[in-house]
């Protein structure tokens, strides 16, 4: 396991247990953008880094009883607390890495991830990753229910010109990732950057 992955499993795994606690507000925003993504009856979509599972009920709600859902996180406690708070019956959990997902080439309609991408060891490459499970013309919604100046502030950091979550260099990523993006949004209660697969 490389040192970002574990990295990542001690971050998330010494706060899972409460971490719904920690933001209890954020159900609207997520169902709100999980919406964003026009998912259908019957379509088939990963959550990407699933954390606790927030957006498997928005998810399973968009796709109906016919439609396939999937939570797929790094850190087994993540999902332990998903599976606690009873999401495991909106979708499927996998632990598995995003970077090497464990799922069939075009085999899915969307992609949802909440804030994963400042997570991404390889953002470019794991974005491929992403894009190769993804249909053509099917759809990525990169998501944080707060927008970067707010979570800058949250952290007592400051905004630099090579944040990853710019429009400018966000939109050069994906381009270069297999994805267009198609909308963006930055405000102080979301950030929301829509995307479309390549054909």
């Amino acid at each position: 396991m490389s040192d970002d992955h574990t990295h990542v499993q001690e971050f998330f795994g010494t706060r899972a247990a409460d971490w719904d606690s920690r933001f209890p507000d954020d159900g609207p925003a997520y169902a709100d953008a999980a919406a964003a993504l026009g998912l259908r009856e019957g379509d088939r979509v990963l959550d990407a880094g699933c954390g606790t599972g927030r957006a498997l009920p928005p998810l399973r709600a968009a796709v109906g009883p016919s439609g396939v859902v999937l939570g797929a996180d790094l850190t087994p406690a993540m999902l332990d607390a998903a599976a606690r708070a009873g999401r495991d019956a909106d979708g499927q959990l996998l632990l598995a890495d995003v970077a090497a997902l464990p799922l069939r080439s075009e085999s899915l309609d969307a992609v949802f991830a909440a804030g994963l991408i400042a997570h991404l060891p390889d953002p470019a490459q794991n974005l491929r990753e992403l894009a190769r499970v993804v249909r053509p013309g099917g759809t990525l919604a990169l998501f944080h229910p707060i927008g970067r100046a707010a979570l800058a502030a949250r952290q007592g950091r400051q905004i630099t010109p090579d944040d990853l979550r710019a429009e400018p260099n966000l939109r050069a990523l994906l381009a270069g990732s297999g994805w267009q993006m198609t909308s963006y949004v930055d405000e102080d209660e979301r950030f929301l950057a829509l995307a479309v697969r390549d054909s």
